[in-house]
C-alpha cells in the first residue's frame, strides 16, 4: 500500500475523533449541569443548544461544530496528500469530511448519540467549495426568515447544494457529484422527525431572543 494511503487511514481516524467532539453535550454538562439530549428537541446540536441554553453557550457550540467539519475536510489538503485541485484530493477531502459528519451523528465520546450534523456538514462544504456553501447559507437564512423553521431551512439548503454545484463547481470528481446528492438526502432523512412534526403542526419555530437567565 502507498505510504500516503496508510497515512490517510490515520488521518481518517483523526477526522472521526474530530467529529466525535460532543461540544453541545459537554457544554451543557460543564456550564449548566444538564444533558442537552434530555431537553428541548433532544438533539445534541447547536440549534437545540441555543434554544435551551441560550446564545452565549449555543454560538460557541455552533462555531466549533462548523470548525471541526472544516478541519476534517481540509486535512488532506493541509497535509498535501494529493496534488492541489486534483480529483484524488477532492475525493480524500470528501471521505474525511463524511467521516467527521458520521462522528458528529454517532460520537464515540458521547455514547454514539449525537446531533444531526448540519453545522459540521456546513464546515465540510465550506472547505470543499466556499462559494457554493455561502450561497447555500444564503438560502438557509432566507428560508429561516420566511418560515422561522430551522428544519425547513436546513433541508432547503441541503437540496440547493447539488443544484448550485452543477453551475458553480467544476470538478472531474464523480465522488463529489454523488456526495452532493447524498448530503441532500441525508439532511432529509435526519430531519424525518421534524418533517413529521411539521405535518402535524407541532414543530417549534426558532425564537430570536436571548434565554432568560432567571
Amino acid at each position: 500500500m502507498d505510504p500516503n494511503y496508510k497515512f490517510f487511514i490515520l488521518v481518517s481516524l483523526f477526522a472521526y475523533a474530530l467529529g466525535s467532539l460532543a461540544t453541545s453535550v459537554w457544554a451543557g454538562k460543564l456550564f449548566h449541569g444538564i444533558d442537552i439530549r434530555e431537553h428541548g428537541s433532544g438533539n445534541a446540536g447547536a440549534t437545540n443548544t441555543i434554544r435551551v441554553l441560550g446564545w452565549t453557550t449555543g454560538i460557541p457550540v455552533l462555531l466549533i461544530d462548523i470548525g471541526k467539519g472544516w478541519l476534517a475536510a481540509s486535512l488532506p489538503a493541509l497535509l498535501k496528500l494529493a496534488p492541489p485541485g486534483s480529483a484524488e484530493l477532492i475525493n480524500m477531502q470528501i471521505i474525511t469530511g463524511m467521516i467527521a459528519i458520521v462522528g458528529h451523528v454517532f460520537p464515540v465520546f458521547a455514547g454514539f448519540k449525537g446531533g444531526k450534523g448540519v453545522a459540521s456538514t456546513f464546515g465540510v462544504l465550506l472547505s470543499l467549495n466556499p462559494l457554493v456553501t455561502l450561497l447555500c447559507m444564503a438560502v438557509f437564512l432566507v428560508i429561516l426568515l420566511i418560515t422561522g423553521y430551522v428544519s425547513i431551512s436546513s433541508i432547503s439548503a441541503g437540496i440547493a447544494f447539488p443544484l448550485i454545484s452543477l453551475v458553480f463547481f467544476e470538478s472531474h470528481s464523480l465522488m463529489f457529484a454523488i456526495f452532493s446528492i447524498l448530503i441532500a438526502l441525508a439532511l432529509i432523512i435526519t430531519h424525518k422527525k421534524n418533517i413529521n412534526r411539521l405535518l402535524k403542526g407541532e414543530e417549534n419555530r426558532f425564537i430570536w431572543k436571548k434565554r432568560d437567565s432567571s
